[in-house]
């Protein structure tokens, strides 16, 4: 049985709020898994704060019009088409369903839609090359910490050669004068 109206309604207001959350949507082509196969794909992105919607093509072209942002998107819907939308952690939430597509080697990544540009497969796969947030957290994180230390360290050596400076005075005014009373000697 079909679905009425209200639920394709229902459906398309769906699809508007997930995208309003996502930072990028990968279109794949399902055609070919079975429903444990779609749970173990969603249950895989869900663990990396992701999730995979399968919709007909023609409601999700009715979620995205007029808005700039998923546009790009049209040029991927065609056949079966499952989305998988994405925020947070991209990097893990991609490598998630590349595992899942070696696993199962039924998909194909279409494409995706990032910041109203159109994605290649090959520019979904260097994001995945990029730190993660846990490791762009930790690098910030290590950079802040070795400012206060580089700088208590910078800190403790002025006082060191200042009182190596000091010390060295005296010596120096006493080769200074050792000079000079040689020199007063020399001419006289």
């Amino acid at each position: 049985m079909g679905r009425t109206l209200a639920n394709k309604k229902e459906l398309v207001a769906e699809i508007k709020e997930l995208l309003s959350e996502t930072e990028l949507a990968l279109v794949i082509d399902y055609k070919g898994l079975s429903v444990a196969e779609i749970s173990d794909l969603r249950n895989r992105l869900r663990e990396q704060g992701g999730a995979c919607k399968i919709a007909k093509n023609t409601l999700v072209r009715i979620a995205i019009d007029g808005d700039e942002n998923w546009q790009p998107m049209t040029r991927f819907l065609k056949d079966s088409s499952a989305f998988l939308l994405l925020k947070d952690d991209l990097g893990s939430a991609i490598k998630a369903y590349q595992g899942f597509q070696k696993d199962t080697k039924k998909t194909v990544l279409r494409g995706g839609v990032m910041e109203g540009q159109a994605l290649t497969e090959e520019q979904v796969k260097a994001i995945t090359e990029l730190p993660s947030k846990e490791e762009l957290i930790a690098r910030i994180a290590g950079a802040i910490n070795a400012v206060p230390t580089k700088l208590g360290v910078g800190l403790n050596k002025v006082p060191t050669k200042l009182a190596v400076g000091i010390n060295e005075v005296p010596a120096s005014l006493a080769r200074a004068l050792q000079a000079v009373s040689a020199k007063d000697q020399d001419a006289a």
